[in-house]
């Protein structure tokens, strides 16, 4: 809606009869339709309107009415009374601005925003599930940790009662007495440690347990068992996911997204060095056509800078951008393609440190128990039945740790995939505390998730 109201003034040398003010306007209400393409159009109402002798032509001298009012009556497009009429116009460009224009790049990039905002939450969903998977493992150790810890205390303090009996009964020294005695203090102490670095694990899990809203501080029966290694992918499973990682990472969604948006900008650079001829056409403006008649315009813009030197250098940083993305695009495929021999890597080398580790195990309990015959005999110390459960319990250490790590790396190839930037449905995720799907150390059905 465009209101205009213009005043005159007139002389009496110019005018000797009619008044000498008169005040004419109009109110024009329409519609207008712009196009991506650079064109638009409008219509709608023109309303005259004005003090008594501009509409009326009414003489305010000589108090009458004349032949020839001072005002302009349509001839064509009239509208419901008089001094209204219909108006139609509207513009487009034949060179720049045609096709291509600031208005339908910003509308573009702003189609593009979409896409955009989904790969950042893929992206970031990815990295939290990885480290959500990372933190559950890390949880699962300390858990399976500290359980080795309170039974090789649970064995110690049963030894020192043996070894005090037999002290006060004379078949051992007193100093194995306060060998066994220190090995306990000192499993106590690792106990204690151990159950602080469980509180400490569980406390970052729960940061990725939500359950309405707050979150759920997982408990020590939770922690699953390992399942057991799984097949390794052949070449072609390799192959194929190196595929799939260069067109399901968000890494490498982002950069083509960010070309589109490049060769948007490259584009408008370009169209700017045309020049620009812009054809026109509707009603006059301006108050005074009330008075001397209505009228139309017809207009050819034509306009070419000189040196056009904003507009080169535009194009130049567009080019320059693209060559730029071009580069980053072919490296950053070539980092998600490492990254899935990288994982398999990982999976490789932990698949093998579970079976040194588990072989490493059964040997340091042969050894413990060897170990131990021999003490009941009296043929050894307690200090070397100490070692040797000590190295029972690092080298259980070590089994968790291989059997966290080759699961943890499993998940890190479903990352390189691309796998985890996708949605998980949440009929297939199992519910805390479900009964179907956890499963304790001995086998019942405790409550949990695994």
């Amino acid at each position: 809606n465009e209101l205009e109201v213009d005043r005159y003034q007139t002389y009496n040398l110019t005018n000797v009869v009619g008044p000498n003010i008169l005040i004419a306007g109009y109110n024009d209400t329409m519609l207008k339709v712009g196009h991506p393409w650079g064109w638009e159009i409008y219509g709608g109402i023109r309303s005259g309107l004005g003090d008594r002798s501009t509409l009326g032509g009414f003489d305010g001298v000589r108090l009458q009415r004349v032949v020839s009012p001072g005002v302009a009556i349509p001839q064509d497009l009239q509208g419901f009374y008089p001094q209204q009429m219909l108006i139609i116009g509207g513009a487009f460009n034949l060179l720049q601005g045609f096709m291509v224009n600031e208005e339908f790049a910003e509308f573009q990039q702003a189609e593009i925003a979409g896409p955009q905002a989904e790969v950042k939450v893929a992206q970031k969903r990815q990295d939290l599930y990885l480290a959500g998977a990372v933190q559950y493992w890390d949880w699962q150790v300390a858990v399976k940790q500290a359980d080795v810890v309170r039974r090789a205390l649970a064995v110690a303090e049963e030894r020192y009662r043996m070894v005090e009996g037999r002290s006060k009964a004379g078949a051992v020294a007193p100093i194995d007495v306060v060998e066994a005695k220190e090995e306990v203090q000192r499993r106590r102490e690792a106990a204690i440690a151990a159950q602080r670095k469980v509180e400490y694990e569980q406390y970052k899990l729960a940061l990725f347990l939500w359950e309405d809203g707050d979150p759920v501080t997982p408990r020590p029966e939770w922690a699953p068992e390992f399942h057991g290694e799984m097949p390794l992918p052949s070449e072609e499973d390799v192959a194929a996911f190196k595929v799939e990682a260069t067109e399901d990472r968000p890494e490498v969604r982002d950069l083509y997204i960010e070309a589109k948006l490049n060769n948007i900008e490259l584009k408008l650079a370009k169209n700017k060095l045309l020049p620009k001829l812009t054809i026109s056409g509707g009603p006059v403006t301006g108050g005074i056509y009330f008075f001397g008649g209505f009228a139309y315009h017809m207009n050819a813009l034509f306009s070419m800078p000189l040196y056009n030197r904003a507009a080169r250098g535009k194009v130049l940083h567009a080019e320059a951008e693209q060559t730029r993305l071009a580069y980053k695009q072919a490296y950053t495929e070539r980092q998600v393609q490492i990254d899935v021999d990288n994982w398999l890597s990982a999976q490789v080398r932990a698949r093998d440190r579970v079976k040194a580790a588990t072989e490493a195990l059964r040997l340091a309990k042969t050894l413990e128990e060897g170990e131990r015959a021999r003490f009941n005999m009296g043929a050894t110390s307690v200090l070397f039945v100490n070692l040797r459960e000590r190295t029972v319990v690092e080298a259980a250490y070590e089994l968790y740790r291989a059997q966290a790590d080759y699961v943890v790396s499993r998940g890190g190839m479903l990352w390189a995939r691309g796998a985890l930037s996708k949605a998980v449905p949440d009929n297939i995720l199992a519910k805390y505390g479900d009964q179907l799907h956890a499963a304790g150390s001995s086998g019942r059905k405790l409550p949990g998730r695994d």
